[in-house]
């Protein structure tokens, strides 16, 4: 058990939690790489300059023990990270057998605290929604580690530990949701042949990892593979038609919702906007369910602190502005990204908090992804 006594899940009437650790603000994953990017404090800075976020709402979060770490993860691969961590170097066999020290998963300094770090904000998050709250963790969402190595940039897999802090509970059906650009493929390995967990991701297909091209009903794993272009019309599809069935009957719910199924991503052909995946995230919220929500992969700083910080806004209720004040403008205008060329920065990407509703074609082949389960039987399995 990660280190709780069951607790009996409540209505959602506490105050929403936004949790995080001054741990990702450091400098990681080196240069050249997608993740060398400010993210978490970007997000926490704007919500802070919006009057959104204060010491009465932001939860610091502390490392996951070896001991809750060692409850999904091998040990063999956690000693093998902290010594290379704490060496400063990988070697040959260990960065084959790990896959840390590699281009995709780099060593840098501070590594294992904050991988750590990012798994015990799952924990108290989880916490934190059996007690009532909504959760909000923009550094979680670290979908495709898995139980014994890397893998995509994660190096633990931080939903897996909210899903288990869930099941501790004794809640009999939690439902994974994830709405990243990637597939959520190291949570659905994770939890393929335990009949607790329905997993159900919505990804671009054709996309790196390459997986969740079909679904798996016997093990209640269900994958939605869309389209390039992928628009606001076709999200709201998803949702009527698979995610809210299957969301209705769940106990509980974490959310991955990922910045790089935003138009504008460098690393995915997706063009959703922010508001469409506010309002899906609404929907599933307004269920009253436990609910975690996580952050996940996001290569644009500017749509990302947008979106994320927005969606902050969303769940603790708060008006989202037209334009937004001059210091929060200051600090969108100071990020930088190497993967978006400075002409293709968007002025508004700059100036205002949400997207121009994309709405557009629900496409055939979507149509016939979706249309291929039944979701309602699903959901009352």
């Amino acid at each position: 058990m990660l280190g709780h006594a069951s607790v009996a899940t409540l209505p959602l009437s506490g105050r929403p939690v936004f949790v995080g650790s001054e741990v990702f603000r450091r400098a990681a994953f080196g240069s050249n790489h997608p993740l060398n990017l400010v993210r978490h404090a970007t997000v926490v800075d704007l919500s802070r300059l919006l009057g959104w976020l204060d010491d009465t709402n932001f939860r610091s979060i502390t490392p996951a023990t070896t001991g809750q770490l060692l409850e999904f993860h091998d040990r063999a691969y956690l000693k093998a990270l902290q010594y290379a961590d704490s060496e400063g170097r990988v070697a040959p066999d260990v960065r084959t057998r790990y896959q840390v020290g590699t281009l995709e998963n780099p060593l840098f300094p501070g590594l294992f605290e904050r991988a750590a770090t990012t798994v015990g904000g799952s924990i108290e998050a989880a916490r934190l929604a059996l007690a009532g709250h909504v959760v909000f963790h923009p550094s979680g969402g670290t979908h495709h580690g898995r139980r014994d190595r890397a893998c995509g940039f994660c190096y633990f897999n931080d939903p897996v530990f909210a899903i288990l802090t869930l099941l501790d509970a004794d809640l009999e059906r939690v439902l994974y949701i994830d709405l990243d650009a990637h597939h959520g493929d190291g949570v659905e390995e994770a939890f393929f042949e335990d009949d607790r967990v329905t997993t159900v991701s919505v990804h671009e297909e054709k996309r790196w990892p390459y997986s969740g091209k079909g679904s798996y009903p016997q093990a209640s794993a269900f994958n939605i593979p869309v389209p390039r272009a992928f628009n606001d019309s076709e999200l709201e599809f998803v949702m009527d038609e698979a995610v809210m069935p299957l969301a209705e009957s769940a106990d509980a719910l974490v959310l991955c919702c990922g910045a790089d199924a935003l138009a504008g991503d460098p690393l995915s052909g997706m063009e959703l906007t922010n508001v469409a995946l506010w309002d899906a995230v609404d929907r599933l919220v307004a269920l009253g369910r436990p609910t975690v929500v996580l952050g996940g992969g996001g290569y644009n700083p500017w749509t990302l602190a947008r979106y994320w910080a927005g969606l902050w806004g969303r769940l603790s209720g708060q008006q989202i502005p037209e334009r937004l004040p001059d210091e929060a403008i200051e600090l969108l205008r100071g990020l930088e990204c190497d993967l978006v060329d400075e002409e293709d920065v968007d002025p508004h990407w700059l100036t205002t908090m949400a997207d121009t509703p994309y709405p557009g074609p629900i496409r055939e082949s979507l149509k016939s992804t979706v249309g291929a389960i039944d979701w309602r039987k699903h959901a009352g399995a």
